[in-house]
């Protein structure tokens, strides 16, 4: 089973993850700080790191930083910060996923198995089928082999959770996608999210396309039925 780094200054979260990883048979190593953790990922680089942002010596923005130079390990952030910035210039810096404290234990085990899934189709076989499986929607591409989304060329990089409730919408244009729909397509069956967070993520969505053109107006809202995308 893959090795899964642990780096956090709360001991409390570093026991808890650890257990409910370790229950479901990952190897756990665990790192108070930034700067320990680099030390240790040269020695023994693990197959995924879960980094709390705010921690002493080295912070999880400047650890992810310095993996980047010289890595493309997957990279989950734990994060107690509200602010949006955070979450975006983490994202363009490389980081795969956001999971916001507080979180459920199982919320994360389907995220750290989904992001590594997504990492282990970068085989060279997974490469060549990548292309016949790309989708493509006038300017909107997503490859879900290489977890890559562009707009009109221009890349859009998208958390787990976003890229698999964009593929809903735009597999059937025009259709309107229920939430409880949505809420499907994105969580596993036993991971419980109420309406507000598939509102929160369409949000999020559409700023992040708006980044890259400002007249995006893809997805659409009809109140009190779902969303929908644009034929």
């Amino acid at each position: 089973m893959p090795t899964i780094a642990l780096v956090d200054d709360d001991r409390n979260i570093l026991t808890s993850v650890a257990i409910a990883l370790e229950a479901e048979g990952y190897r756990i190593v665990t790192y108070n700080d930034g700067a320990s953790a680099l030390d240790g990922f040269k020695q023994t680089p693990p197959d995924l790191a879960i980094l709390d942002i705010k921690m002493p010596r080295m912070d999880g923005m400047e650890l992810l930083r310095r993996l980047r130079q010289k890595t493309d390990m997957p990279v989950i952030f734990l994060t107690s910060k509200d602010e949006e910035i955070d979450e975006l210039f983490g994202l363009k810096m490389g980081a795969d996923d956001f999971i916001r404290k507080p979180f459920s234990q199982r919320l994360l085990v389907e995220r750290v198995k989904a992001v590594l899934r997504r990492a282990a189709a970068k085989d060279p076989v997974a490469d060549a089928k990548a292309d016949a499986k790309a989708l493509e929607r006038g300017k909107l591409r997503m490859d879900p082999e290489r977890h890559t989304c562009t707009w009109d060329g221009e890349a859009v990089t998208l958390t787990v959770t976003e890229f698999l409730i964009l593929q809903a919408l735009a597999q059937r244009p025009g259709v309107v996608k229920s939430r409880n729909a949505l809420m499907d397509a994105a969580y596993d069956d036993q991971v419980y999210v109420d309406d507000r967070t598939i509102d929160s993520h369409i949000k999020r969505l559409r700023k992040k396309f708006k980044v890259v053109d400002d007249d995006f107006e893809m997805i659409e809202t009809l109140y009190g039925v779902g969303y929908r995308f644009k034929e």
